[in-house]
């Protein structure tokens, strides 16, 4: 059996372990994560840097999470059981093809009320003392949508987070 050895790059060319598409929360996450665990990583996105973030930058910033101290600092009471009732009250997972979004849901919802706000705080990233509302179900605020607030404004947001 022959032994084969890889080529070396081409002049000019980059080597890398991991190719990283796209520079929103989740592209930037997975970069970090994979540099700390020691990867050559690129991370490639259509955006410029002055809008580096994906919708992150749009949002201000703003972070949903469940049960934060931020919360019960301003009394505001919820709950994962809570945040899971207000999200399928939105989605209307109600077909057979909504399996793997309900999924992502049920995921997203443990990682907002578990450890994505130590995870952030581990990186330096802190939050304003106040909560907010992201929406609250149309404009008379009466509707589906959170039932309490959950929207964190980091300190530096857009660019510099």
């Amino acid at each position: 059996m022959a032994v084969s050895t890889p080529t070396p790059p081409a002049a000019g060319s980059t080597e890398t372990d991991v190719v990283v598409v796209g520079a929103g929360l989740a592209g930037l996450v997975a970069t970090a994560e994979l540099a700390d665990a020691g990867k050559r990583v690129i991370l490639v996105d259509q955006e410029p840097e002055a809008s580096l973030g994906g919708q992150a930058w749009w949002s201000f910033g703003g972070l949903f999470l469940i049960d934060s101290p931020e919360q019960r600092r301003l009394r505001v009471h919820d709950s994962l059981e809570l945040a899971r009732q207000d999200w399928l009250g939105t989605a209307g997972f109600d077909r057979e093809s909504d399996h793997w979004p309900r999924r992502w849901a049920e995921a997203y919802l443990q990682f907002a009320a578990g450890e994505k706000r130590s995870w952030l705080k581990e990186q330096g990233i802190g939050f304003f003392p106040v909560v907010g509302w992201a929406e609250r179900g149309g404009y008379t605020a009466t509707g589906p949508g959170n039932s309490v607030p959950r929207f964190h404004i980091v300190w530096g947001t857009g660019p510099a987070i």
